[in-house]
């Protein structure tokens, strides 16, 4: 999916303000906002950036960074090499199981944007080698099996920075994705506000009452703006639609908050 198609869609879908967050790119930022300008869509600049802390991968948002800052082109000019690097290690994998899949099939598949183990994942189910995308990451693509690999990561105190020097606001996606039960979370807000952190994504698919009752405690706690999403990804992951589901309701509100955080900013 195009920016441009995801921004007709979010129209469709009568949806005021879009954040278009893609992971370690902000490529279709331009053409997002050009056409959310045409199509009456409010466009949030921004990216996903993967992490490690403590040796357990969580993603960093960041809203309005410069994609013309000096050091964050940088950042994510090496985390695209990282991640091409990694998808020609996958496919050697696959390839020694007897699962040939060619870097330009991977690259229709991903329509020439951002590749990464998604589409790999949806090549498998295409050619039958399994049903489903969930599957293909279950038998062979997730961590201890036989077609993963490990790629480079910053830090989430690094992401954090780079995306507060570039002007943008950080803000920790998904909070309780490796921590349902919001246990470690508490002891890693400490670090990242430290650090620099802005905001915590409370409105969140999978987040239930309870869980966003801890989080908004969190939020207040540290002084922490509030965001959310549906973290859509299109056909790479089935099931979820963009703003779709009660619990993800994003009160316009927040987007004004963010925004005065922005000005305040020395």
């Amino acid at each position: 999916m195009t920016p441009t198609e995801l921004v007709a869609l979010a129209r469709d879908k009568k949806i005021s303000a879009l954040a278009l967050t893609d992971h370690d790119t902000m490529a279709g930022t331009e053409e997002a906002i050009l056409a959310g300008e045409k199509m009456g869509v409010e466009i949030v600049p921004g990216i996903e950036i993967s992490v490690l802390y403590n040796q357990v991968e969580y993603h960093v948002l960041g809203y309005w960074a410069d994609p013309c800052n000096s050091p964050l082109a940088a950042a994510l000019e090496r985390l695209q090499g990282a991640r091409a690097e990694r998808n020609g290690k996958i496919l050697e994998k696959l390839n020694a199981l007897g699962i040939p899949v060619t870097a330009e099939e991977l690259q229709r598949v991903s329509e020439q944007g951002q590749t990464g183990r998604p589409h790999i994942a949806r090549i498998l189910v295409q050619r039958g080698v399994v049903q489903t995308m969930s599957q293909a990451f279950d038998q062979f693509l997730k961590k201890g099996e036989a077609a993963y690999v490990s790629r480079f990561a910053y830090s989430a105190a690094e992401a954090v920075a780079l995306i507060r020097q570039a002007g943008g606001i950080a803000a920790l996606a998904h909070p309780t994705q490796n921590d349902p039960e919001v246990i470690r979370l508490p002891g890693v807000l400490v670090d990242l506000v430290r650090a620099g952190l802005n905001g915590i994504e409370l409105y969140y698919p999978t987040h239930s009452n309870k869980v966003k009752k801890k989080l908004r405690a969190l939020a207040v706690e540290h002084d922490l703006l509030l965001t959310g999403g549906s973290d859509y990804h299109g056909e790479v992951r089935p099931g979820t639609s963009l703003a779709g589901g009660k619990n993800i309701f994003v009160p316009p509100e927040l987007l004004g908050k963010m925004k005065e955080r922005l000005r305040l900013r020395p």
